[in-house]
């Protein structure tokens, strides 16, 4: 697909980083708009078309700059090179990079020296770095920034923004970010709300590219907000789709969908086919990892007709590719091959090799579901050795043999390709980024795993299953918290389960969700048990309908109890018989599982009851972390304690009982033990700056956001350090590089545990980085919290732990008053509070 600038390929791994900012780079000095309506002048004229451009209606823009050029170029060498440079900024915004250089280099009047050489010489930068020529874009750059110093800053600034975009091309992100930021800082400083707002698009796109998604979806926000504002209809519609493809990989497929179509209309709306496309691609990536294959079908075949209509072969042939996949998907398999078929003959004898790979694959995989057995086999032998086969490529035909090897019953062979698959993943996985895509595959090995896991199950291997079901969550989650350091191979390693258990002090209930079939494993002091559970798709929903009944206060409904009976019988009734008395419980959830609070499981009985009145429950993320778990230092009863921030802007509103929450809290500590910092004070430097290493106990009241697909950008909000745009969120990459040594920290905020469940890795973000951190343990909110029990909840702990209990029986105790309040007995008031264990 032809993007603005370069490459702007979705990555083949699944991986999509749509570099999605509209790339304008050069803005001249803005110009007094005439009204003359007939536009005699070459002033006149030029502003036009300036305003079409601004305005996001290149075509016309590119149009009247050359029209423009035509009547006025013999007035003068100024006005010939305004015009040539406007069409050629029309062109690079288009992405056609090397019409960009065939015109400007055409220009027979000679060059003015001072501003325009300047601009000139950045176009010229631009459009080299477009191409990849990054040393001729340096020199070029390097030129414009010594003769842009005797001019005028703004020009300077315009440098900025080319560099980024050219290191964004090298993949250097955090450099290209800091470009971006000298960008935009110029931008305000010279009052250009036009650049202005290019500047906050290439920012969100820097942070789309970092992952820091919910970066990109502030930044592209403030895009929108201000190119909506003076008329820049395409920038704002590429901010849109920002957003989309940021809340896609979020994990809020509907928003992304929403937004994603509104970019789409817009795009059509202003003409920009190219966007269209990229739009409808990114929609079908949506669509088929809802299962939806129907509307990826129909988004592929619309961004195939525009394709056609515009004659883009990069586009026509990527559209043919999903088209074969989805096709292949949904049982089309005459289609799927046919599709295959015209891909590859698409591809040129010295074209990408990786495209006809692809196309391959489709093909392998109608041969398999036809039961051409040797001919399947033989494509996905061929893809896996072939010298040019992309890391997903190779692991994806290996995940193929193993299935094919399976169902033809041959258990050594399957086994033998399953490991193969999982080594070459796992070998590649801190390199994903680096590849480049066109195509909606998986970006990580979730299935393979799955299958894999089912294949062990069955075959009477249930230790074996455990080992490999709990390597894959410790690998995602070192992954996720940005501490795996390396690309490592395959090495599930031996764990002994009984012991763990012993360790922790309880009994732990291990899930694996599975597409199939579901599994948990319980294990004891002296023994581990695995019982076969329903699909995935059946647990989380009751789980997602419970959760949210309980949110919305409604556990008193029939349809409700019935969801909270029916969880406790598929997740814990087939463990009951090993749970004693009063147990203590260690939850390793999986997926949906993250985001339910097992202690409001019904237990059934003549009057059912939540189990947390049977049972101390904990969760914990993986059974690595309680084997390697420590105790607890002791420390003098210290606090830090944060909150009632000013609220950063209208998406944080002030918590109304704030005070009151800090109020109640305080009095657990003496005023010398206690360090408390609100209102400005409670912003993310001062916790950094704040020792937070001395303290036993931490306590947030706050909101906070969640990131399912990046945890690192997980946050806690509080005010702003400074005017930087996101200075008021504490992220949890910053967390985990403060080490602590804390008893206990807590979370009071909406959604502090992290709202989104990341497949395999559990519940990441703000516990796991203070936990990763070093605190023992963490307490953080489910769903919102509610901001009149909350304080009564938090007195209730601090008051147990005065007491001498450790944090999980201080927690249940203090929900268990509130349970058996008459005012406060509904889960919503103390559910949403999960106590997570690294002890």
């Amino acid at each position: 697909m032809q993007f603005p600038t370069g490459d702007r390929r979705p990555n083949k791994a699944g991986q999509c980083y749509w570099r999605c900012a509209v790339y304008v780079s050069i803005t001249l000095a803005v110009l007094v708009l005439t009204t003359c309506s007939r536009h005699s002048d070459p002033q006149g004229v030029y502003d036009h078309a300036r305003q079409a451009f601004r305005k996001g209606d290149i075509a016309s823009a590119e149009a009247e700059a050359r029209k423009g050029y035509d009547q006025f170029h013999l007035v003068s060498a100024e006005w010939a090179w305004k015009f040539r440079i406007l069409e050629a900024e029309s062109l690079k915004w288009r992405g056609m990079s090397d019409q960009v250089l065939t015109l400007l280099t055409s220009e027979s009047a000679p060059t003015p020296s001072g501003e325009m050489s300047v601009r000139k010489l950045i176009l010229e930068g631009a459009a080299y770095g477009a191409s990849a020529r990054f040393t001729d874009a340096d020199h070029n750059f390097d030129e414009a920034e010594r003769e842009c110093a005797s001019l005028s800053q703004s020009l300077c600034s315009d440098i900025y923004l080319e560099r980024g975009v050219m290191e964004m091309a090298r993949g250097r992100f955090d450099e290209a970010e800091k470009l971006f930021d000298r960008h935009l800082q110029g931008t305000r400083e010279r009052r250009d709300r036009f650049q202005e707002a290019v500047a906050l698009l290439d920012l969100s796109w820097s942070a789309l590219e970092q992952e820091h998604f919910d970066e990109a979806i502030d930044w592209s926000n403030a895009a929108s907000n201000l190119a909506s504002s003076i008329g820049a209809a395409d920038t704002a519609q590429n901010a849109t789709g920002n957003s989309g493809w940021a809340y896609y990989r979020l994990g809020e497929p509907q928003r992304a969908e929403d937004l994603l179509l509104a970019a789409r209309n817009e795009a059509a709306k202003l003409g920009d086919v190219t966007d269209q496309i990229k739009w409808l691609i990114a929609v079908g990536y949506v669509y088929l990892d809802a299962g939806d294959n129907e509307k990826a079908e129909s988004s592929y075949h619309q961004a195939l007709d525009l394709a056609k209509k515009i004659n883009s072969q990069e586009d026509i042939l990527n559209a043919l590719m999903s088209l074969g996949l989805v096709s292949e998907r949904i049982g089309k398999l005459d289609e799927a091959h046919d599709y295959a078929e015209k891909a590859i003959a698409m591809v040129p004898d010295d074209g990408n090799r990786l495209d006809v790979l692809y196309s391959m694959l489709v093909k392998g995989h109608v041969a398999a579901r036809m039961h051409d057995t040797q001919q399947a086999e033989k494509i996905y032998r061929e893809i896996e050795q072939d010298h040019k086969s992309h890391k997903f490529l190779k692991w994806e035909a290996e995940h193929s043999l193993a299935q094919l090897y399976e169902d033809e019953n041959k258990p050594d062979a399957a086994e033998r390709e399953y490991r193969a698959a999982l080594n070459t993943f796992e070998g590649a996985r801190c390199t994903l980024r680096e590849e480049t895509s066109s195509l909606p595959f998986p970006a990580n090995a979730a299935g393979i795993y799955d299958d894999y896991i089912h294949f062990l199950v069955k075959s009477g291997k249930t230790n074996d299953a455990l080992q490999i079901a709990e390597y894959q969550r410790g690998r995602a989650l070192a992954e996720g918290l940005g501490v795996l350091q390396k690309c490592i191979s395959f090495q599930p390693e031996t764990l002994d389960p009984p012991a763990i258990s012993r360790k922790a002090g309880g009994t732990l209930l291990f899930y694996w969700l599975g597409e199939r079939e579901s599994y948990l494993w319980t294990i004891t002091p002296k023994e581990t048990k695995i019982s076969t559970l329903p699909q995935k798709s059946q647990i989380e929903s009751t789980a997602v309908r419970y959760r949210k009944a309980l949110a919305d206060q409604q556990e008193f409904l029939q349809r409700t109890s019935d969801d909270g009976l029916a969880l406790y019988h598929m997740l814990v009734e087939p463990a009951a018989t090993l749970l004693p008395p009063g147990a203590k419980v260690f939850i390793i959830p999986d997926g949906g599982l993250n985001t339910l609070n097992f202690e409001t499981l019904l237990v059934p009985g003549a009057t059912p009851h939540y189990w947390i009145e049977d049972a101390t429950i904990t969760d914990a993320s993986s059974l690595r972390l309680l084997a390697t778990s420590r105790p607890p230092q002791q420390r003098a009863g210290s606090l830090l304690l944060l909150g009632n921030a000013v609220a950063p802007n209208s998406n944080y509103p002030e918590l109304r009982k704030a005070t009151a929450e800090m109020e109640s809290i305080e009095r657990h500590f003496a005023p010398t033990k206690q360090q408390v910092l609100m209102r400005e004070q409670a912003n993310p430097a001062a916790y950094l700056a704040g020792k937070p290493e001395q303290y036993s106990y931490i306590h947030f009241v706050a909101h906070g956001t969640a990131n399912r697909t990046s945890p690192l950008d997980s946050a806690i909000v509080l005010s702003r350090s400074s005017a930087q745009e996101d200075s008021f969120k504490l992220y949890a990459r910053d967390i985990i590089h403060h080490p602590l040594h804390a008893e206990l920290v807590t979370i009071s905020t909406c959604y502090g545990a992290g709202s989104r469940a990341y497949s395999g890795e559990g519940l990441v973000g703000l516990s796991w980085a203070f936990l990763r951190a070093g605190a023992h343990n963490v307490i953080g909110a489910l769903w919102e919290v509610s901001d009149i029990s909350t304080p009564q909840l938090m007195n209730e702990l601090y008051g147990q732990l005065d007491k001498g209990l450790s944090p999980d029986a201080a927690l249940r105790n203090a929900k268990l008053t509130l349970l058996r309040s008459h005012q406060y007995s509904k889960a919503f008031y103390w559910a949403p509070f999960q106590l997570y264990t690294g002890s």
